[in-house]
């Protein structure tokens, strides 16, 4: 199942003490700044349908098939990221993604036509986001961390909605007294600042430091892996002969459709369309951003200890729930209900991803990284879809309810799904937790 690579000819440096703070938790915090500063253009979508509705004339359905573009090249893009870092480096490929992200927000300032917003919002900004996208986060956890990899992961996947949390108020501020250009060269200005961070303070191996992994032994780097396209779908083949990958995807599917494909895209304009301002409609989703950051490190350490497949059962069920009853509670103005769904929805929001990497790792070992990019997406195919055909439901039906009801059937089924997935036969024993 594992494509070994030659381990390295060059002399590695020598093993050294870690010192009182160990290295991996530096690298986790440039990750982390890294996945905020590529966080504020997936905070855009929802802010930019009705400005661009307005100017262009262009209908959301238009519109939001570009945010399907977007979603979708975002998670297919992601497992051969996560082979291009094995052959290229963290490094490399994470600037150069920043770079790409960076220079298609800018495009989107000079645009005219839908055509081009597909291009430079959809492709170019959905392939740099994709290259640095959760399949980033796996790699530096797997890499850099034996011990407290539940954590961590947790930490990485909350860096999104944390860069939500910073980049939200500020983003509707400015479409709502400035318009929807200066919002754009914001995300652009914030991805290219992250590069110097990225480049200067990020290393690829704990051996390029001559450190072992956090909690873990010693060993050198591997040797680059050649023919990173070629490894990424060999893995997908592979995986795909088995049944815990086709459920993992799944339920992933359905996480991406009811997250970033549905709220993510179409809460904003569906709490307008009930009369509530932009700006409320786009702190609210601020305030998810905050819940999101809790409940995602708390799912971190619950993977920690507890079985994962039940996990995500528990996270996917309360999703469901709470989608089925969000129609009621849009209105105007933000009552307490509506708060009680922001609080509670907001905890659950990505609480799927630590368990989901978990289960990855322990059915498919060191192919787990490249493995869950595949996963990913899937996530994103589900939330493009949703995003398209949300729009599509708004223009028809005038109003985003059948979207909510479906989407919260949907997460019922994953919840069952999640149940089926198997224990692996060969499943190792946690590490023991290392000392900080």
């Amino acid at each position: 199942m594992t494509q070994t690579a030659p381990a390295s000819t060059a002399t590695p440096p020598a093993p050294r003490p870690a010192g009182r703070v160990h290295r991996a938790w530096f690298v986790a915090a440039v990750a982390f700044v890294t996945i905020i500063g590529a966080a504020g253009f997936a905070s855009l979508p929802g802010l930019l349908i009705e400005p661009l509705h307005g100017e262009f004339d262009w209908s959301r359905g238009t519109i939001a098939f570009a945010v399907s573009v977007n979603l979708a090249l975002y998670g297919l893009t992601a497992p051969f990221a996560a082979a291009l870092m094995d052959r290229f480096g963290i490094r490399r490929v994470v600037a150069v993604a920043l770079l790409v992200i960076s220079g298609g927000s800018l495009a989107t300032v000079w645009m005219t036509a839908s055509w081009q917003l597909v291009l430079f919002w959809g492709v170019l900004v959905g392939l740099g986001s994709g290259s640095m996208a959760l399949a980033f986060a796996a790699t530096v956890t797997n890499r850099w961390f034996t011990a407290r990899r539940g954590l961590v992961t947790g930490v990485l996947t909350a860096a999104g909605a944390s860069g939500q949390l910073i980049f939200l108020p500020l983003l509707a501020w400015l479409v709502e007294h400035h318009g929807w250009r200066p919002a754009a060269v914001t995300v652009s200005l914030a991805a290219t600042a992250t590069v110097p961070f990225v480049w200067l303070l990020l290393r690829d191996h704990p051996a390029d430091v001559g450190l072992a992994p956090y909690g873990g032994a010693y060993t050198a780097k591997p040797a680059p892996v050649p023919g990173a396209a070629r490894r990424a779908v060999t893995v997908l083949f592979k995986a795909a002969r088995t049944g815990p990958f086709w459920l993992l995807a799944g339920t992933f599917a359905i996480c991406g459709a009811s997250t970033n494909g549905l709220v993510r895209t179409h809460f904003v304009p569906a709490a307008h369309d009930h009369g509530m301002p932009v700006t409320a409609a786009a702190g609210l989703l601020a305030v998810i951003g905050v819940f999101d950051v809790v409940g995602t490190i708390a799912s971190g350490w619950f993977t920690d200890r507890f079985e994962a497949r039940r996990l995500l059962a528990v996270y996917y069920a309360l999703r469901g729930v709470s989608l089925l009853f969000l129609p009621m509670l849009l209105a105007p103005s933000v009552q307490p209900p509506l708060l009680f769904f922001i609080v509670f929805y907001g905890l659950d929001w990505v609480a799927t991803v630590p368990p989901t990497i978990a289960l990855c790792r322990e059915h498919y070992g060191d192919d787990s990284a490249i493995v869950f990019g595949w996963v990913l997406a899937s996530h994103q195919v589900g939330a493009a879809v949703v995003a398209f055909l949300g729009g599509l439901a708004r223009d028809a039906f005038g109003s985003y309810d059948v979207v909510w009801y479906a989407s919260g059937a949907l997460c019922a089924m994953a919840a069952l799904m999640a149940m089926v997935i198997r224990r692996s036969p060969a499943r190792p024993a946690p590490p023991l937790p290392a000392p900080a």
